[in-house]
């Protein structure tokens, strides 16, 4: 027995709702749609909605392989000792070398940064000495101050 006001169904009044809503302000009339497509299956008793969920637990249930996994997405045992000490020095290993890896790349950028700096002083200075080269009376002067002819 399904007890709401409103019907989760495609009827004029759930339709007028939904467009009311988008105009009032979109999410509104979004909830209202997400309630007339879905709304059947979680509303109407506790018991169908409690239906649902197990419904869903149980399908992701079925569908995770077996074992248990840590938040990394690997099994945190395979079930032999051996391997699973070898796969643990393994994952060390690696983690050492991204390690080193994220060390060259920072020092790569770091020298990549100063030597940008240096040309970009060096085109600077080269600049400030032709433009002063240029300016300083267009040309030779004498003594005074003017210029030669």
């Amino acid at each position: 027995m399904n007890t709401a006001l409103i019907k989760p169904q495609w009827g004029p009044l759930t339709i007028g709702l939904m467009v009311l809503g988008f105009i009032l302000w979109w999410p509104l009339g979004l909830a209202v749609l997400g309630y007339i497509v879905w709304g059947e299956n979680f509303g109407g008793s506790a018991e169908k909605a409690q239906r649902m969920m197990d419904k869903g637990r149980s399908f992701a249930r079925n569908c995770a392989p077996r074992g248990s996994w840590n938040r990394q997405g690997f099994r945190n045992t395979s079930g032999n000792a051996a391997f699973d000490d070898y796969r643990e020095e393994q994952l060390r290993r690696l983690d050492e070398e991204r390690r080193r890896l994220d060390e060259e790349i920072n020092a790569f950028h770091e020298y990549m940064s100063q030597l940008r700096q240096a040309k970009d002083r060096e085109e600077f200075d080269r600049f400030m000495r032709d433009r002063n080269g240029s300016r300083q009376g267009f040309g030779p002067t004498t003594d005074n101050g003017s210029p030669t002819s």
